[in-house]
């Protein structure tokens, strides 16, 4: 009853920092993580515990579904070069280069435990992004460019998780395995969310008249496609996603527009409560992990932290200039008529995007759920090594991103669009 009590106080709090965060024009994640760190501090809050499985099958199923059902599937196609750069590419690439860090910067790191901070840390958090940057006049493009890549970027991090705990607890590591499970978690997931979807169309097709039967089909859909998915062990991420990706497509067939708005209505209630609660959980399991860490230890890890930081900063700003170079060279190709790749020109990167993109590499709710749910013992039953280091390192590389990351990426945005209304007007006077 006690944590029942705690999680409608932080609701509460949630609301009303959100309010203020608004008025006040802070962003409202960073708010949340900052209080929820001042609040874990108070002798007399205790430790709430987070289930890993339970952050898995609550907060992602509804945050997915609703970022795939809103993102639309014609800028989707158009960016999904980008998108899956970002979403399989950069996710392997950060994941490694961070082992590569962590293991020759850590002490008492092996090669799998590096993998396993690595994989940890690889995904962004797009939620985090979106919400830091709305209404700064960020382009519908890069929008779409951030929710895809964290829509299949979380599944990506999942399978480099997962084999880096296997090779930790002393499975040998199998390139071309790893290779076939990965293709056959998410081929799976992709299966599962279009039989999912397609079920459900059915039986909306049947009760779309009844308003409030229709809407509880589609709330509860995120969480039956990630379940069934996850039981057939397959990708519920992936399966989450098409299954909204094809309900949106589906829906603007049949549903009338007062069943879409009471939709979106609710959803952005769900949405709004579920992101303000997982953003102060990050800051309220802050003291706890403290707890478990020698004092000597703080300072050299938090340094380890803000190393990492800005290592899979750099990656991720080269691998998008990369890309950016990738598509403008494709693009002319296609000009040339030597038709390799069709690259339009809606999916060319810019200078502005590719900064934005770049910097809003925030880690968040998946980086944490992951940490947490380490296991705690390896198979012969001896603790899982350096697991407090790892789960410390990963929270304040969270913390750093969407502080550090988080505050200084509405100055740039605004940097960014005053440079190119200056360029714009000088154009119109030369004209």
């Amino acid at each position: 009853m006690e944590n029942y009590s705690i999680i409608i106080f932080i609701l509460a709090i949630v609301i009303g920092l959100s309010a203020f965060a608004d008025k006040a024009k802070l962003p409202y994640p960073i708010l949340l993580v900052i209080v929820g760190i001042a609040i874990g501090f108070i002798p007399t809050i205790k430790e709430i515990e987070i289930n890993p499985e339970i952050i898995f099958l609550i907060f992602l199923p509804p945050l997915l579904y609703d970022a795939s059902f809103n993102i639309s599937p014609k800028d989707f196609k158009t960016n999904i070069n980008t998108i899956s750069t970002l979403a399989i590419t950069l996710v392997f690439l950060t994941t490694f280069w961070i082992a590569v860090v962590a293991y020759y910067m850590i002490p008492n790191i092996t090669w799998p435990l590096a993998f396993v901070l690595g994989a940890i840390l690889s995904a962004t958090d797009a939620v985090a992004a979106v919400s830091i940057t709305k209404g700064l006049g960020i382009s519908h493009k890069t929008i779409t460019i951030l929710e895809g890549e964290s829509l299949i970027n979380d599944a990506s991090a999942l399978v480099a998780y997962r084999f880096a705990v296997a090779a930790a607890m002393g499975s040998a590591f199998i390139i071309w395995k790893a290779a076939l499970d990965f293709v056959f978690l998410l081929g799976g997931g992709f299966l599962v969310g279009f039989i999912m979807a397609k079920i459900l169309a059915f039986i909306l097709s049947k009760v779309h008249k009844n308003l409030n039967v229709t809407i509880s089909f589609m709330l509860l859909m995120p969480f039956v496609a990630y379940l069934v998915a996850e039981l057939l062990h397959v990708s519920g991420v992936i399966a989450v996603v098409i299954s909204g990706l094809t309900i949106a497509r589906f829906s603007k067939k049949i549903f009338p527009e007062n069943l879409k708005n009471s939709s979106k209505s609710l959803w952005d209630i769900i949405i709004f409560l579920l992101n303000g609660l997982i953003f102060i959980l990050i800051g309220l399991n802050f003291r706890y992990l403290l707890k478990d860490i020698d004092n000597d230890m703080i300072l050299p890890y938090i340094g380890y932290a803000f190393i990492i930081t800005i290592v899979a900063l750099l990656i991720r700003m080269v691998r998008i200039f990369l890309q950016k170079i990738n598509l403008q060279k494709a693009f002319q190709k296609n000009g040339e008529g030597k038709r390799k790749r069709n690259i339009s020109e809606d999916a060319l990167l810019d200078f502005n995007n590719s900064v934005i993109l770049g910097w809003s590499g925030m880690r968040g709710i998946v980086s944490l759920a992951i940490a947490i749910g380490l296991p705690k013992f390896l198979e012969d039953g001896t603790p899982f090594p350096e697991r407090n280091a790892i789960i410390f390192i990963s929270v304040a590389v969270v913390l750093f991103t969407l502080i550090g990351q988080g505050l200084t990426l509405p100055w740039i945005v605004k940097k960014l669009n005053a440079k190119d209304e200056k360029v714009h007007k000088l154009d119109q006077n030369l004209k």
